[in-house]
């Protein structure tokens, strides 16, 4: 009967000690996961640097949908206004209508330049 007793209570010793260990492992394991989510190459650092970066990628894809909008307006009324087309050409090409007088101003010359 004593035998029974003693290996009874080794055998509740060592099941204290290996869920005593067990514990102990699954809090290193746990402080190592902790200390990799925090310190990590992948860690929080890292999740909020690539969350800011992604905002700024959305502003910059914005700014960009707002400029080629702009464009599309612009390609539309090149397409279907005719006063759009004529202000373009008298802009960029000096276009004038029939009967209008052109008056082109030139800068003085400096006295510098003028004397050799």
């Amino acid at each position: 009967m004593l035998i029974k007793q003693n290996r009874g209570k080794q055998w509740l010793d060592w099941q204290r000690r290996l869920i005593t260990g067990a514990q102990y492992a699954g809090l290193g394991a746990c402080l190592l996961l902790l200390l990799a989510l925090c310190f990590g190459e992948m860690g929080l650092p890292r999740y909020f640097s690539m969350k800011n970066h992604a905002q700024q990628l959305e502003t910059e894809i914005l700014d960009l949908q707002r400029g080629v909008a702009g464009l599309r307006s612009d390609i539309d009324r090149l397409e279907h206004d005719p006063l759009k087309i004529e202000q373009l050409a008298r802009e960029q090409l000096g276009y004038v209508r029939k009967g209008e007088t052109v008056y082109q101003l030139y800068p003085e010359a400096t006295q510098d330049r003028s004397r050799p």
